[in-house]
């Protein structure tokens, strides 16, 4: 095979996902969709100004890349579980040329295309509530297909340590959640006292929020490549773990 053969596995995914559009759709973008609304749209008009933003246009940028978060995550847990579980679609890939490594970056970069795509309909959204990016909105887009790899190969890492559905209760209630509520999305994190601050800084959705900040309004002045960099490495950390456990629970 070919070393794109691993797109053969997110063809299959799209197909199937293809079904299901709207209600997928739903899923990913509800909770970010009414955070907007709710917060930005609602609370936001009595807020002060947060670095030079109003509320609403200082949580928008953090809320789309929750979106490829949410995503990617759901999609590599409860969707790959499945296949894996349920299915038996892992056990019939392998039964073809395709070996254990197409199969995780397949699962991995379709979940990061998910990702990505609620996050677009995010993008497209928020000049709905008077948040117009910037022309450099579109240097994000392969931050957050970085973000969406990192956290699909995150849901797979945990799909192969499941052993049931209760499972990922944990990884939602304990990861995803945390890094929802403290990557910055709602507060800035240079506000918080130092020990906080460099605990919170560290978290792997921090510096995608701040990017998509400095990429939604053209804030070019603040540093990007450290941020990019360690994302970089982060997500090749991840994907290797997934590969790993993956095998690892396949050849039990």
């Amino acid at each position: 095979m070919n070393g794109f053969s691993f797109l053969t596995i997110w063809r299959r995914n799209g197909r199937v996902w293809k079904k299901h559009i709207l209600a997928a759709l739903i899923g990913n973008l509800g909770q970010p969709l009414l955070f907007l609304l709710a917060l930005g749209y609602g609370l936001g008009r009595d807020m002060a100004p947060m670095d030079g933003l109003t509320y609403l246009q200082f949580i928008a940028p953090g809320l789309v890349a929750s979106a490829v978060m949410y995503g990617a995550a759901l999609e590599t847990t409860y969707g790959s579980y499945t296949r894996l579980t349920v299915q038996k679609t892992y056990e019939a890939i392998l039964m073809t040329p395709l070996g254990v490594v197409d199969l995780v970056l397949g699962e991995i970069v379709w979940g990061a295309s998910k990702g990505v795509l609620s996050a677009l309909i995010m993008l497209l959204i928020l000049p709905l509530f008077g948040v117009v990016p910037s022309s450099w909105v579109v240097a994000l887009l392969p931050v957050l297909f970085i973000s969406g790899m990192f956290f699909s190969a995150c849901g797979l890492i945990m799909t192969a340590l499941a052993k049931n559905y209760d499972f990922f209760n944990y990884f939602t209630s304990l990861i995803i959640t945390p890094l929802f509520l403290f990557s910055g999305i709602f507060f800035p994190v240079q506000t918080m006292a130092p020990p906080v601050r460099r605990v919170l800084e560290v978290l792997p959705l921090t510096p995608i929020v701040s990017l998509a900040r400095i990429f939604c309004y053209g804030r070019l002045g603040e540093p990007v490549l450290l941020k990019i960099l360690g994302s970089f490495l982060a997500t090749g950390c991840a994907v290797w773990l997934a590969g790993y456990l993956v095998r690892r629970r396949l050849i039990q």
